[in-house]
């Protein structure tokens, strides 16, 4: 099933070109305590919740894709965590740009480890804001996936049981000397969707194309084969140092071809059997 979330906090199942609003499941949701638990309310119900909205969609109101405003498919992750040069020819590119790395080599994610961006993501519609544009900013698309219940200490084994789905992630960056969670964590600069999609629409979450395309022209081009860690081996991984929350998000890693983004282009962003997301790069 794919779902998104569209306009003011409204929920669809996503069918081609159309949309079915089956927002009353909310309803269903219990009414949040405080303090409010860690992660995201619906994707912790999203098993339960299913069933009413397969039910629910046959007699749904239907909207045009094209008249929506794509919001986040993911509204309150406690986490957003990113994965650092998983493809070994983004590492060789980074290690040729002098303006990416002035101060020594470029090492892969097998050095670095993770780190934390912004919890707050933004959706297609939304767009990112160039807050420093006297600053290089490049592009980065990468695979999402959206943990789906509580992980500690995952096995490599079992981590795919613990996913909600997956969605398309656009991880702004914006060059520099400082770490990667300040210039990566900008407002707008984790961008999610168009929807997430559920696991039983994605056989292999690591044999999956991945590009991007600025104003019509491919950039970046690869496979989720080509990562250094596997969907599996993340997970694994990051629920070693983290609890992993319903709603968390692993951002793994872009292939090779960033490039720097100006006010004024559209970024189209696609990976197999999700879809693709047009996001507008906007002034501050």
């Amino acid at each position: 099933m794919k779902i998104c979330r569209f306009n003011e906090n409204c929920l669809g199942i996503v069918q081609g070109r159309t949309v079915r609003d089956v927002s009353v499941v909310l309803g269903q949701l219990k009414k949040p305590t405080w303090p409010p638990p860690p992660g995201d309310q619906f994707i912790a119900n999203l098993e339960t919740l299913l069933p009413a909205m397969h039910r629910l969609r046959h007699k749904a109101k239907v909207h045009a894709l094209r008249d929506l405003s794509l919001i986040s498919p993911i509204a309150r992750p406690s986490k957003i965590i990113g994965a650092p040069v998983n493809y070994r020819a983004h590492q060789a590119e980074l290690n040729e740009d002098d303006e990416v790395s002035p101060y020594g080599a470029v090492r892969n994610i097998e050095s670095y480890g993770l780190f934390l961006k912004s919890p707050i993501p933004v959706g297609p519609s939304d767009g990112v804001r160039l807050r420093f544009e006297n600053r290089r900013t490049d592009h980065e698309v990468e695979l999402a996936i959206v943990i789906g219940r509580e992980c500690c200490d995952a096995s490599e084994e079992d981590a795919l049981s613990y996913v909600a789905g997956y969605t398309i992630g656009l991880d702004m960056t914006i060059r520099g000397t400082e770490d990667r969670s300040l210039r990566k964590a900008v407002d707008t600069h984790s961008v999610l969707g168009p929807w997430l999609v559920t696991t039983n629409e994605i056989e292999n979450s690591d044999r999956l194309d991945i590009s991007l395309s600025v104003n019509g022209r491919r950039k970046q081009h690869s496979n989720t084969s080509r990562m250094i860690y596997s969907t599996r081996k993340l997970i694994a991984y990051a629920s070693s140092f983290y609890t992993l929350y319903p709603g968390d998000v692993i951002m793994s890693g872009t292939p090779e071809g960033v490039g720097p983004v100006s006010v004024g282009d559209i970024l189209e962003c696609s990976i197999e059997r999700i879809g693709s997301m047009h996001v507008i790069i906007r002034t501050g």
